[in-house]
């Protein structure tokens, strides 16, 4: 479930936003992905782990699960990645993002699959 994007969240009088939060209700606990434009940096994790830790202690219900971190970078270094998030006790994840943009075709076609996969006889 899509919760919002550039969610607030601040910290010492200062704000930080995270790029997209999400509620997985078969897990029970919210994803938060922050979108890096540049290639995965070591301080990207030590972010996430704050906001982590922000949700786990002012958003989180009694009945939810740890949340979960996701950065999705343009290049990902798996030695960077490996030493940034190990050791963390929470769950954060890193992968590369990969841009692709359907033509005209392929787009009228995945419409018309969701029209009719959604609205079939409901006339």
């Amino acid at each position: 479930m899509f919760v919002g994007s550039q969610q607030r969240v601040t910290l010492g009088n200062i704000h930080h936003y995270v790029d997209m939060v999400f509620y997985n209700k078969i897990l029970k606990c919210y994803v938060l992905i922050d979108l890096k434009v540049n290639d995965m940096k070591i301080e990207n994790a030590g972010q996430m782990n704050a906001y982590l830790n922000y949700y786990k202690n002012e958003v989180n219900d009694e009945y939810d699960n740890l949340p979960i971190g996701i950065i999705l970078c343009a290049n990902k270094n798996d030695i960077v990645a490996e030493y940034a998030t190990g050791g963390m006790e929470n769950k954060i994840f890193v992968s590369k993002y990969k841009c692709y943009l359907p033509n005209k075709t392929e787009l009228e076609d995945e419409i018309k699959k969701v029209i009719e996969q959604n609205f079939e006889g409901s006339d």
